[in-house]
C-alpha cells in the first residue's frame, strides 16, 4: 500500500500538467459554441488510440511447417484421454455364465438354478422339435440369405412363415423383419413422415422412442394408460383444426407395456380411434403368444376384430423363443413396406435404412 501511494500521486501530477499544457493555448478556444478544455483534448485522443488499436488486425507469426523430428517427438508425448472414465473397484459386475439352453432351468456356474431373468413366455427354447427342424434347415439353407429380402435373399421358408402367421392372426398377410426390437421402429418411419402426427403413451419403452424421433412426425404424448389423457388430447388436436383432417394421424401403443406391464385396453382405445379418425399401430412383442384363449394378443383377449388395427407389430425373441420380428395388416401395408425396402435398395445398393432386410 506505501509503494501504490507514490505511484498513484506521480501519475495525477502527469496527468496535471498535461491537461494544464492543453488547457493554457486552448482556455478560450471556442468551437461550435462549445468550450473546447484541455482534458476533452486527452481524452479525445485516447478514444482515438483506443479505436485504431482495436481496428487493427492481430498480429500472427509465420507459420513454419514443423519436421518430422518435431511431429515424432510430439507424437511420443501425446496421451489420448480414456473414451470413457475407469470403472471402480466395487462397481464392476460379474454377469453369470449361462451354460445351458436358457430355458425355465439352466445351469450358471455348473449349477442348476431356476431362470426369472428370460422372456421365454411358452418354454419353447430347448424343445427338441424346434431343434431338429433347426438343424434341417441349416443343413439346407446354410446360416442365411447373405442379401436383402428385396433383391436376391428372400427364401421360400421366409413367405411361408409370413403366409402363417397371417393365417393365425387372421390378417390379409405380413412381412419378416431380421431383428425383433428394430421392427417397431423400422415400420413407424416407414408410414409416418414430417408433418403427421402421432398421438403416443408416454410410457412406450426405448425401441417405440426411437422410431417416433426417426419419423420426423409431430409427437404428443398422453399419459400412461390413461384413456381420458387419450381422449382429450384428440380432441385438442382435431377439434376446429382443419388442418389435421388433411394430415396422416396414428395413435402409437403397446398391447403389454415392456416398462410397466400394463395392458393396454385396446376397446376403449378403438372406440377413440374411430371417432376422432385416426390409425393405431400397436406393439405386440410381449403379448403375441401369450394374451387371448389361443394367443393371438391384444385383439383376441378384448374381442375386437383384427381388421379395426391398422398395424400390427412384434418381436419374436419373446414367445417364439427365437430371432427377428414382424408386421402383418393389409396388403396394402405390407406392399408400402416392400416398396421402401425396393427404392431403398435401388437408391443405394444396400439396405441401411431398416432391419427388414438385415
Amino acid at each position: 500500500m506505501d509503494m501504490a501511494l507514490p505511484v498513484v500521486n506521480a501519475t495525477a501530477a502527469v496527468l496535471a500538467r498535461v491537461s494544464a499544457a492543453f488547457n493554457g493555448p486552448l482556455a478560450r478556444a471556442v468551437v461550435f459554441g462549445v468550450h473546447i478544455d484541455g482534458h476533452l483534448v486527452v481524452e479525445g485522443l485516447l478514444i482515438a488510440v483506443i479505436v485504431f488499436q482495436l481496428s487493427r488486425k492481430s498480429y500472427k507469426p509465420p507459420k513454419k511447417p514443423l519436421t518430422e523430428k518435431e511431429i515424432d517427438e510430439l507424437c511420443d508425448e501425446w496421451e489420448p484421454e480414456p473414451l470413457c472414465p475407469p470403472i471402480k473397484e466395487g462397481a464392476k459386475i460379474d454377469a453369470p455364465t449361462l451354460e445351458s439352453a436358457a430355458g425355465p432351468h439352466t445351469i450358471v456356474d455348473g449349477k442348476e438354478v431356476v431362470n426369472f431373468a428370460s422372456a421365454n413366455y411358452l418354454g419353447l427354447i430347448g424343445n427338441e422339435k424346434i431343434i431338429d427342424s433347426c438343424i434341417s434347415s441349416l443343413e439346407k439353407y446354410g446360416v442365411g440369405s447373405c442379401g436383402p429380402r428385396g433383391f436376391y435373399g428372400t427364401i421360400d421358408v421366409h413367405l411361408d412363415c409370413e403366409s402363417k402367421i397371417a393365417k393365425f392372426l387372421g390378417t390379409p398377410d405380413s412381412i419378416l423383419y431380421s431383428y425383433g426390437i428394430s421392427t417397431i421402429f423400422s415400420v413407424i418411419p416407414a408410414f409416418c413422415k414430417k408433418g403427421d402426427i402421432i398421438v403416443a403413451d408416454e410410457g412406450v419403452h426405448w425401441a417405440v422412442q426411437n422410431g417416433l424421433h426417426l419419423s420426423r412426425s409431430t409427437v404428443v404424448y398422453f399419459k400412461h394408460n390413461d384413456m381420458a389423457s387419450l381422449a382429450s388430447t384428440l380432441e385438442k388436436l382435431t377439434r376446429g383444426n382443419k388442418r389435421a383432417e388433411k394430415i396422416r394421424r396414428y395413435i402409437v401403443v403397446e398391447s403389454i407395456y415392456q416398462n410397466s406391464g400394463q395392458i393396454a385396453p385396446l376397446d376403449e382405445i378403438v372406440r377413440l380411434k374411430e371417432k376422432y379418425r385416426f390409425r393405431v399401430i400397436l406393439e405386440e412383442s410381449h403379448s403375441f403368444g401369450v394374451l387371448g384363449k389361443s394367443g393371438r394378443g391384444l385383439a383376441e383377449h378384448y374381442g375386437v376384430p383384427i381388421e379395426k388395427i391398422d398395424i400390427i407389430t412384434a418381436g419374436m425373441g419373446n414367445a417364439l423363443a427365437t430371432d427377428g420380428g414382424f408386421c402383418t395388416g393389409s396388403v396394402r401395408v405390407v406392399d408400402h413396406q416392400l416398396w421402401v425396402c425396393f427404392l431403398c435398395i435401388s437408391a443405394t445398393l444396400s439396405c441401411q435404412c431398416c432391419c427388414f432386410c438385415r
